[in-house]
């Protein structure tokens, strides 16, 4: 193979940043030391030096190490793979030069040059975007023009250069195709070099305002989230701090499965969760889950249970958000009523009315735990000032009697009368004051603090509350939702009305209010689910990203964007068609069950990139000879991860177990799973969603894909799973809706 012209040229400016960036390693490495010892210094001096020097010597070295620590960390992680491409740029008015691109910038400290650029700089994004030629680029909403000479991609592997290869718009993007040929496992991890030019305007779109994206499988959905927190932490890290960040991901197993890539992306500290463990944080309420998948397994395996799938469905809709808001203002209500007329001693100083309406109306902006603390200060302060005014003015009325006592004549009379003023007033006096410090706090004892749970259970088994809030369901809906929940059992469905609940009564803490969340497979939430999230959170900077054809949970989720829009009226919407991960020909198997779902969704457009046909293998039952020679025959193709993708979860701990006992090397995939790249991963459809594979079989023996919303939608999630090869083993294709 011919060399490229540049090559030496290349390997000297390689070599080059590679020393500047061990020497800086190595300065940093003896400031990490020395920052370290002087800490320890500054700690043994404190032991007979009690001075606040040590202190300030500790702060100023802890925040030294961080410093040179976090340098040395960021240089390690790009050593062996500085930069990934190259820019020759000229701004208007300024001279031409070579700008290389990486994961992190690197600038020369004498000369401020620039080594290496950050990919999301805004010049970076002339690589991404910018055609040949005269362009223009966006640098703090101002527009900067300029000449692109030439775009240059790097192949480095291990520090060493392996590759170049100069790109316009016309040559196809190798350097894609060949990251779309590699292993599922190295490519989310590599994809900051092959960011297309759509995703890179998603990544970039403003990021002050929500964003929708419907993307097809295999679209970059995920990629296209990382790097939006990435660029949002660049952008606007100042501003917002990490802890602040939020994503929400579909499963413990897809976090394993992104976990790599995150502190590639250099966002290490940001909040990963699930939605429900995010929701029982927050709220600090204890209660066991229903495993969410059961319903959905017990949807697939039996007739499905229409009054299960209305109480799902009513459960995730905004009139049920509706109901709790009536439920709030009921318990509103029967707050204000306890609002009585305050007294110190026999005196008034504050009336019911006036409290009521500060916790009905001029609070009502706040969560009611949070009013009646407010309130609580403000009859603390008046009462405090009112008892002072009682004290002065009693103080005075009996001066005033005292002075007229002690003007009778008949000292019998006067004696007795000065007695009595005496008497009572040293009897009333010290009550007044006491009652003055105490009668707020007294008061105030009467509200107690809402236990959230114990309210939403009410709710759901309360036969006169359900039929008071729900005064347009019928006598028999109203019937079936208190029979579903005679006894306790606690599903994802409930966690939106306790969140919601929870942050209209006491409020979220801020430890757990985040200004900005992310959410993967959007699709499976309901318009509750985010409506509660937005209102809890009090921000809309979400960035929300999923494909309506993968909603396998629809009959308790969205089936439609419109809901999504009306909530996020500020949100931008945009659709990705083109799938990165499998190759033309499974693409158009999966398309044809795509193009039987009941939502009106495009077909995925698969990037230029061919593979093998699907294959059929016939087989009326499991049979692990045949498994376990499609499996040895696609690891000889050169592919490493590969799953056996099964509808059920009933279905997967059987093949498993045969598998197993036929002595092949299987792991069963479940929520919490470590993946093992070496064994033959067995994987219920559900679970599979999101993540992908190098091959994929998909099996159907008993239990076949039914004509059902659901069932297609696990089906098209199954075959869009694999990148290079997908082999259906069944008694017919008939079983895979073909």
């Amino acid at each position: 193979m011919q060399k490229h012209p540049d090559f030496e040229f290349e390997i000297e400016r390689l070599t080059y940043t590679k020393d500047y960036m061990q020497q800086l390693l190595e300065e940093s490495r003896r400031d990490v030391k020395s920052s370290q010892e002087n800490i320890r210094q500054s700690m043994a001096d404190l032991d007979y030096l009690d001075s606040s020097l040590s202190y300030i010597n500790i702060l100023t070295n802890a925040r030294f190490f961080e410093m040179a620590r976090s340098q040395k960390e960021g240089l390690e992680a790009i050593q062996q793979k500085p930069y990934f491409a190259r820019i020759h740029f000229q701004k208007d008015g300024e001279t031409d030069e070579l700008l290389y691109i990486g994961k992190t910038s690197l600038f020369h400290r004498e000369t401020q040059e620039p080594i290496i650029v950050d990919w999301r700089s805004p010049v970076a994004n002339v690589y991404y975007d910018g055609r040949l030629g005269d362009l223009t680029y966006q640098v703090r909403e101002e527009e900067h023009k300029g000449h692109l000479f030439s775009k240059r991609q790097y192949k480095i592997e291990h520090g060493e250069l392996k590759d170049i290869r100069d790109i316009d718009m016309t040559t196809n993007d190798e350097l894609l195709q060949e990251a779309l040929a590699g292993k599922a496992d190295v490519r989310l991890t590599e994809i900051v070099s092959t960011i297309q030019a759509e995703q890179n305007a998603i990544i970039r779109a403003h990021l002050k305002q929500p964003i929708i994206v419907q993307g097809a499988a295999g679209s970059g959905k995920t990629t296209i989230a990382l790097h939006r927190i990435s660029y949002f932490l660049y952008t606007m890290g100042e501003h917002f701090p990490a802890e602040k960040l939020m994503i929400l991901a579909p499963s413990k197993l897809f976090m394993d499965y992104i976990a790599d890539v995150l502190p590639e992306l250099g966002v290490g500290k940001i909040c990963q969760t699930t939605f429900a463990e995010y929701v029982l944080n927050a709220t600090g309420i204890k209660l066991k889950l229903a495993d969410s998948n059961a319903k959905l397994s017990m949807l697939t395996e039996t007739k499905i249970d229409d009054h299960i799938i209305w109480i799902s469905r009513m459960k995730g809709s905004l009139s049920y958000r509706t109901i709790m808001d009536h439920y709030i203002q009921k318990i509103e209500h029967q707050i204000a009523d306890l609002f009585e007329d305050v007294y110190i001693e026999k005196y008034r100083v504050m009336k019911g009315t006036g409290l009521k309406k500060l916790f009905l109306e001029d609070f009502a902006y706040m969560p009611v735990e949070k009013r009646i603390e407010r309130i609580k200060s403000v009859l603390q302060t008046h009462v405090r000032r009112k008892g002072k005014e009682l004290t002065f003015t009693l103080s005075r009325k009996y001066e005033e009697a005292l002075d007229q006592a002690l003007s009778i004549r008949d000292d019998a009379k006067r004696k007795e009368s000065v007695t009595k003023f005496l008497d009572e007033r040293d009897r009333r006096m010290p009550i007044i004051e006491k009652a003055a410090k105490t009668v707020a706090s007294s008061y105030m004892k009467r509200f107690t603090k809402s236990n959230i749970k114990k309210l939403y259970r009410q709710w759901l088994t309360d036969p006169s509350l359900v039929s008071e809030l729900t005064p347009n369901w019928s006598k028999e809906e109203q019937q079936t939702f208190l029979s579903a929940h005679v006894k306790e059992k606690w599903e994802i469905e409930d966690l939106a009305a306790l969140y919601y609940l929870h942050a209209k009564l006491k409020g979220v803490n801020d430890e757990w209010k985040m200004r900005v969340v992310f959410i993967d497979e959007v699709q499976d939430y309901s318009e509750f689910q985010l409506a509660a999230l937005k209102d809890g959170l009090e921000t809309d900077m979400f960035t929300m990203v999923g494909d309506l054809a993968q909603g396998i949970h629809s009959y308790r989720s969205l089936t439609s964007w419109e809901p999504v829009k009306d909530l996020f009226p500020r949100a931008t919407y945009t659709t990705l068609q083109k799938s990165y991960r499998t190759t033309i020909e499974i693409m158009e198997l999966a398309n044809q069950v795509l193009a039987q779902m009941e939502e009106e969704l495009p077909l995925v457009e698969p990037v230029v990139r061919h593979g093998l046909e699907p294959q059929f293998h016939q087989s009326s039952s499991l049979d692990a000879d045949i498994i376990g020679r499609i499996h040895s025959d696609i690891l000889g193709r050169g592919h490493r991860s590969v799953a056996l993708v099964c509808k059920t979860g009933k279905e997967a701990e059987q093949i498993h177990k045969e598998l197993k006992s036929a002595g092949i090397r299987v792991q069963l995939l479940g929520e919490e799973s470590d993946i093992d790249q070496e064994s033959l991963l067995v994987v219920p459809s559900h679970l599979a969603k999101g993540l992908e594979f190098d091959a994929v079989l998909l099996t159907a023996f008993e239990e076949p894909f039914r004509d059902h919303p659901i069932e297609r939608k696990l089906l098209y999630v199954a075959m869009t799973r694999p990148m290079h090869e997908l082999h259906l083993i069944g008694p017919s294709k008939q079983m895979f809706l073909l």
